[in-house]
């Protein structure tokens, strides 16, 4: 066997494989490469995408995170003014209802003070009428004893 002859037809069918690859194979993996660089670009395109979006979400969720805690201050804090404005009203309204009741027992002790002089009266003038009539036994005009002692009553 001839080892040159060998070797021209394996050279030979070393380009006639390359030429066929060349001409039916290589165009289909090309096209897959192609489509597969153009998926995998598209991919990172979509993460890259994704990426901003979740940053943009993330920056709306703490400006809503922030407005909300401000407005629960806002609240609170309008709750606490309610509250205590709700106490002054509280304490004026204690503080009207106490001067009431108050004065209404001045009055009411007024009333029994006044109820007391006139029972006093009352009673000093019977026993007045009850001395005179014991020391002055024998007169016996007795409505001018009455007249005499009204207008000392009325003098007390």
């Amino acid at each position: 066997m001839n080892f040159n002859l060998t070797l021209l037809g394996q050279a030979i069918s070393l380009g006639l494989f390359v030429w066929f690859c060349m001409r039916f194979i290589w165009p289909y993996v090309i096209a897959a490469l192609a489509e597969r660089q153009k998926r995998v670009a598209d991919g990172l395109a979509a993460a890259e995408q994704g990426q901003q979006k979740l940053d943009k979400a993330q920056v709306k969720y703490q400006e809503l995170v922030d407005e909300g805690k401000q407005q629960a201050a806002t609240i609170i804090a309008q709750a606490q003014k309610r509250g205590g404005e709700i106490v002054e009203d509280a304490k004026g309204t204690a503080k009207v209802e106490h001067d009431r009741i108050v004065e209404a027992g001045r009055h009411e002790v007024e009333q029994d003070k006044e109820q007391a002089r006139e029972e006093l009266r009352s009673r000093v003038a019977e026993l007045a009428l009850a001395g005179a009539e014991q020391v002055l036994m024998r007169e016996v005009d007795r409505k001018a004893h009455n007249d005499v002692l009204a207008k000392i009553s009325a003098g007390l």
